[in-house]
């Protein structure tokens, strides 16, 4: 029998709830703020590898897979969305937990900690890399304060991170709640809109002057091969994660509803950005485009303008992965929190739960389905099957080419 949504009025608060102190002051969360948070989510460091993809799929079937993982991404959220609306869970690890039990609301702890904690690291050095250079076999790039500033202690990679971390993300990882993130996350896109508008610019004035290479509308397979093709899907995967910032972002809306119309206005943006990015820097720089385009730029640099271009892309782009980090440390703490309260027995309520591995019907349904409400229906055990064996399936030919191609 399925079990109705639950009618009671659920009151989700952040973190670090202020709503006590100041309750005349407690504000729900706009569509637009969530709009922004979600995208802000999805369009992280990834966002300069989009063009490579396109020189090994091809423009059209890069195309399609951005749109069919976008598809993907709306339905799985939807997934979540639904399933909470049916549950009592208010954060991503505790749907988990009513699924799977305490150990696999605390393997999805450990992994969210891991992976945000990853990220978030690989930006502070993109970051070091963009403002203060690095030394690669022998070869020493120069970032843009010591091209700008020369060689000094504060230039050095130590003092400009300091600076960042203080002046930039510290301020906005103390906002108590996600919805207070808007506003970044807003500039965030906005500057990722701006190397959009500089690549689109460049190619069209390449373009007019005849620079341009043909593009390369479907795959070439005498230059990549069929197992090439899985290495791209990965890319997109991760440039449309933004899971774990759902239930945050969803509490905080005054209608939990108003978050499929939020996620998929973010899909929109999206698609629309990474296709740009990937069109525009494959007709800018073809087949010379490199895993990391603003290596592109740096070869490119010989003339004054395009000093100035290439400053411009870095700048922005460094600004912008300030900007993603306090979204993704949101997630990062809201998990730390909940794991240190499980080891504290604090938050357990299932330490008298058959453990799934024992319970074989509940095992079954919940690996093809995760319909522990009784609110799925068969087409959406068919998708979350297919979801299973795309993500196994790329991820692991993705590996394999990897190491032995």
């Amino acid at each position: 029998m399925k079990l109705e949504p639950n009618t009671t009025t659920q009151v989700a608060v952040p973190l670090l709830d202020d709503s006590q102190e100041h309750p005349q002051q407690h504000q729900h969360g706009s569509i637009s703020g969530a709009v922004f948070n979600i995208s802000t989510t999805m369009i992280g460091a990834g966002i300069m590898s989009v063009p490579a993809t396109m020189k090994v799929l091809g423009i059209l079937p890069g195309f399609f897979v951005i749109v069919f993982v976008a598809i993907i991404t709306d339905v799985t959220v939807e997934f979540m969305l639904r399933y909470t609306a049916h549950g009592k869970s208010l954060t991503y690890a505790a749907m988990v937990g009513e699924s799977f039990g305490s150990l696999g609301s605390l393997a999805l702890k450990i992994c969210v900690i891991i992976t945000n904690l990853g990220v978030l690291i690989i930006y502070f050095i993109v970051l070091g890399d963009v403002l203060c250079g690095n030394e690669s076999k022998g070869i020493t790039h120069l970032g843009i304060l010591q091209e700008w500033f020369g060689i000094h202690w504060w230039t050095s990679r130590a003092f400009a991170l300091l600076i960042v971390a203080l002046f930039i993300m510290l301020p906005l990882v103390m906002l108590r709640r996600v919805d207070s993130l808007r506003y970044s996350s807003a500039i965030s896109i906005l500057l990722a809109l701006v190397f959009v508008a500089i690549c689109s610019s460049m190619a069209f004035y390449a373009l007019w002057c005849g620079k341009t290479q043909p593009l390369r509308i479907l795959p070439d397979f005498s230059q990549v091969t069929l197992l090439d093709l899985f290495t791209t899907v990965p890319v997109f995967v991760t440039g449309f994660g933004f899971h774990v910032n759902v239930h945050p972002i969803r509490a905080e809306l005054g209608k939990p509803g108003d978050m499929n119309l939020a996620v998929r206005i973010s899909l929109m943006i999206c698609v629309a950005i990474y296709f740009a990015i990937g069109f525009f820097g494959y007709l800018l720089f073809g087949d010379s485009i490199m895993a990391d385009m603003l290596v592109n730029f740096d070869q490119n640099s010989n003339t004054s303008a395009g000093r100035f271009l290439n400053d411009i892309v870095r700048l922005s782009y460094a600004l912008h992965l300030a900007l993603v980090f306090p979204i993704m440390n949101y997630s990062l703490r809201a998990n730390i929190d909940e794991l240190i309260a499980f080891l504290s027995n604090k938050n357990n309520d299932n330490n008298n739960r058959v453990p799934l591995a024992l319970d074989t019907p509940r095992f079954v349904s919940l690996t093809l389905g995760l319909d522990m409400h009784g609110i799925s229906r068969t087409k959406d055990q068919v998708m979350a099957i297919v979801v299973i064996v795309l993500a196994v399936g790329t991820s692991g030919i993705a590996i394999w080419s990897n190491l032995y191609g």
